[in-house]
């Protein structure tokens, strides 16, 4: 399974939130997940977490050296499978343009970290700075995330470029594995237009579903608690649908989504 960085241009899309259901998916069909949190909000983190770390991804990034971040990892609440690297508020030094670090020095504290997992995903700042870029850097596949407003195709196109310019530069591995629209609403005429005009734009990078706009989900995260755990038919339907996507981001080929699907189903 790959290292998948998960972006956006600017906050408010539910980045975060698409990261953990995406966790959450993995996690509730037994593949061993790591959560990276590389956003100084730390939001990630807090709901994964029922108490600050010692360790944070700022002290690994600060430390440089080889696999250290090895050592920053901890169980989540959410069970045993499903790990996170924590944030904090401090990283946000290291997303300046003249940061001390390079862009590979996240691929470089990871080690052979990845190899312990069978997903691991990036939560990247709401912003193509430093920090997405050692993201995009260290991973194999990355994920925009939008919302269906006037913001979304540029925001799609931002996103897009940094995945190019990172791939020719320093990680030839790295694709697009797709766009994800976050907080749909199915009778919003603006939100069905901006739709159709990021697949006219770019044609099979828009995943499908597209996840709509449920209260299920911040009730589920601001309890600490994976969205499945609340049993009503929006969570369900909000479970279906990251089950879907995660299958998209990370990549399975047909004969592995057809094993998913008889070990789970």
């Amino acid at each position: 399974m790959p290292v998948v960085a998960i972006l956006s241009q600017k906050g408010g899309v539910g980045k975060t939130t698409v990261c953990l259901g995406l966790a959450e998916a993995a996690h509730r069909h037994g593949w061993r997940t790591l959560v990276i949190d590389l956003d100084p909000q730390a939001n990630a983190s807090d709901v994964l977490l029922d108490q600050p770390s010692d360790l944070t991804m700022n002290d690994v990034l600060a430390d440089g050296r080889a696999g250290i971040a090895a050592e920053a990892v901890r169980g989540s609440t959410w069970g045993a499978g499903l790990d996170v690297i924590p944030s904090e508020q401090a990283l946000e030094h290291r997303n300046r343009d003249d940061a001390a670090s390079s862009s590979a020095r996240l691929r470089t504290v990871l080690g052979g970290l990845r190899d312990d997992y069978d997903l691991v995903l990036i939560d990247c700042p709401p912003s193509i700075g430093e920090l997405t870029v050692n993201a995009l850097a260290a991973a194999d596949r990355a994920v925009t995330v939008t919302e269906p407003g006037f913001f979304a195709l540029r925001g799609a196109e931002q996103a897009l470029q940094a995945i190019t310019i990172v791939r020719d530069a320093s990680n030839l591995s790295l694709r697009a594995a797709g766009i994800i629209v976050n907080r749909y609403r199915r009778n919003v005429r603006e939100h069905n237009r901006r739709i159709q005009e990021l697949r006219e734009v770019y044609p099979g990078l828009v995943l499908r579903p597209v996840l709509p706009e449920r209260s299920a989900i911040a009730v589920a995260h601001g309890s600490g608690v994976p969205i499945q755990s609340l049993s009503n038919r929006q969570a369900r339907a909000v479970s279906e649908a990251f089950d879907e996507l995660v299958r998209a981001v990370s990549g399975l080929r047909d004969s592995e989504q057809g094993r998913w699907k008889e070990q789970h189903d």
